[in-house]
């Protein structure tokens, strides 16, 4: 974790919450408790809500369970029921930083910003200085007190890091009341660093220009955001500006969105640093601010993903409305949760929906073909990739990928022909790619052809990345085929010792042990690929070697091509 996330961020504790507490608990409460104990250690909300929710009802003021049921709740996204419970945490005799949160939250949420002044101001010493610095400012706004927000806003000065927040929060305040002069000079930056901190402040920027009839200075900053991504937001605010010049500045208008954007901020923050958690509960609160931020939403719903909370996740994608320039991401996100949940179709369903709302982005084709590729649905995979690549008239760099899994779908079809073009076009795009050398450099050897050159790639793909046990697995297999015995040995081994378990690998093993007249050491290493339960083929290839060894079937074969496959 980074300095700066430590200083501002693990400061805010949340103490209990962001565990398991564990008082005893009465033989009533026992089923409950551990239940929600077990999902809560599982980041399951939903459970560990219903759980929890059950316990209080036999024990509805045992700090504990007030505790996790809180976190329970916030991570579900129930933050009106949170709020109930951090009340009656906070009619009790102990403090928790989490409740203090939630009632924050609420006394914005009502217009209240006296009383969550108070509660911040109650709390200083346990909220970090980003976000007391923060949330003091858009409450003072809230509480008409202007000056008194841009003063608290300027007093975050050290470190860098919170200045650089203070003052993008500042310039969105500005904006919030029409001071768009200001706040652009601000968004400009300085020699301390610039205030392009997030998508928002990209957004906001810009539309800030436009009320400035600075036109063109906005295009071209969202022009330059735009370069080789697809963001369908950024995009309707440069066609809207390029239409109509002007457009409404509607980033941030009020205090209660100014707080939102802080939780969104902090959660942005953590979330980088992978401290899943505490992201979580801020985008709750950003969400709970402002309910159709669909900014939120999706961080919400990608932290979820991450924690394997597929259910929850997709659920939360789900309620991107179809109107929402975000909702094509909100979509392809859920696609993706439904494919972690191992529910491919229901996935391909998603995306073939897509192809129907937003047909015209290759990234939509391109997210299908994927999947179907996963399914080994080969002919179909390739068509979606064929129709993204009629879209991009002038590949760039990025679209390497886009070549590369085609070259893919048509190898398994078996139209070498295709493919070997494909994986070369991703080559010219993306010079000494290591997926797509080995890729290319090991079905060249299983076809036995351009040996020599399959091998360069193999080993220029092993340099780049040489803990590839994949990569490092080509490059035995090709000195393999190329008959040098001796020196595929040393790759082989390796290649073993980087991935362990894998059935093909093993085999391959087996075969240069056999190959350097180890035998005992082949046949332990093909009974060891055995025991990882390779395909059926590969699976009776193996038994067969074990038989009669390695030569006749060799001979059996007649020099034909290894049964193994490109799998690797």
């Amino acid at each position: 974790m980074s300095g700066f996330t430590k200083k501002f961020a693990i400061a805010i504790g949340f103490v209990a919450a962001m565990g398991v507490a564990t008082p005893s608990v009465s033989q009533g409460l026992a089923g409950a408790y551990l239940a929600g104990n077990q999902a809560n250690r599982d980041n399951n909300y939903d459970q560990a809500a219903k759980f929890y929710a059950q316990a209080l009802a036999r024990d509805p003021n045992n700090p504990y369970l007030l505790q996790n049921g809180l976190l329970a709740f916030v991570g579900k996204g129930d933050v009106d029921r949170a709020v109930a419970i951090a009340q009656k945490i906070a009619s009790g005799q102990f403090g928790s930083q989490l409740a203090d949160l939630v009632l924050t939250s609420d006394a914005i949420k009502k217009g209240n910003f006296s009383q969550a002044q108070t509660i911040l101001k109650d709390g200083e010493d346990r909220f970090s200085p980003l976000l007391f610095g923060l949330l003091s400012g858009w409450v003072a706004l809230g509480d008409g007190k202007m000056t008194g927000a841009i003063d608290q806003f300027d007093s975050m000065k050290n470190p860098t890091a919170l200045r650089l927040f203070g003052q993008y929060h500042k310039a969105l305040a500005l904006a919030s009341v029409g001071d768009f002069d200001t706040a652009d000079r601000i968004l400009q930056g300085d020699e301390n660093g610039n205030l392009r901190l997030n998508r928002g402040s990209l957004i906001a920027h810009a539309q800030i220009m436009s009320q400035l009839d600075r036109k063109d200075e906005a295009l071209e900053l969202l022009k330059n955001a735009l370069r080789g991504t697809s963001d369908q937001g950024v995009s309707a605010l440069h066609d809207t500006i390029a239409e109509k010049g002007i457009v409404d500045y509607d980033y941030i208008t009020d205090a209660a969105q100014g707080s939102a954007e802080v939780f969104l901020t902090l959660a942005g923050v953590l979330e980088r640093e992978q401290d899943a958690r505490y992201a979580l509960v801020y985008a709750r609160l950003a969400e709970y601010l402002r309910p159709q931020y669909s900014e939120a939403v999706l961080l919400t719903a990608e932290i979820l993903q991450d924690q394997k909370q597929y259910e929850l996740a997709t659920r939360t994608y789900a309620r991107v409305a179809q109107d929402d320039p975000m909702y094509l991401n909100a979509e392809l996100g859920r696609a993706g949760a439904l494919v972690d949940a191992e529910k491919q179709d229901a996935a391909i369903e998603v995306l073939r929906g897509l192809t129907r709302s937003h047909g015209d982005v290759p990234r939509v084709h391109m997210s299908l073909g994927d999947i179907l590729r996963g399914q080994e649905r080969y002919e179909e995979a390739t068509q979606a990739y064929n129709t993204a690549v009629e879209m991009i008239a002038d590949p760039a760099p990025n679209h390497w990928f886009l070549f590369y899994a085609r070259g893919i779908s048509l190898e398994r079809e078996h139209d070498w022909e295709g493919a070997e073009a494909d994986f070369r076009k991703a080559l010219e795009l993306n010079p000494g790619q290591p997926l797509v050398l080995n890729y290319l450099g090991y079905s060249l050897v299983e076809f036995g052809l351009k040996l020599p050159e399959a091998q360069s790639m193999i080993e220029s793909a092993v340099a780049a990345r040489p803990n590839d046990g994949f990569i490092t697995d080509s490059l035995g297999w090709v000195l393999y085929r190329l008959g040098k015995f001796e020196d595929a040995v040393e790759p082989m081994e390796r290649a073993v010792q980087l991935v362990s378990n894998d059935p093909i690998i093993n085999d391959h093993l087996g075969d240069v042990y056999w190959m350097v007249g180890r035998t005992r050491e082949a046949e332990f290493q093909w009974r060891r690929a055995l025991s990882f339960k390779p395909g059926e083929k590969d699976a009776g290839r193996i038994r067969r070697k074990l038989d009669v060894g390695l030569d006749v079937v060799l001979k059996d074969e007649e020099g034909t091509k290894a049964a193994s496959g490109n799998d690797n």
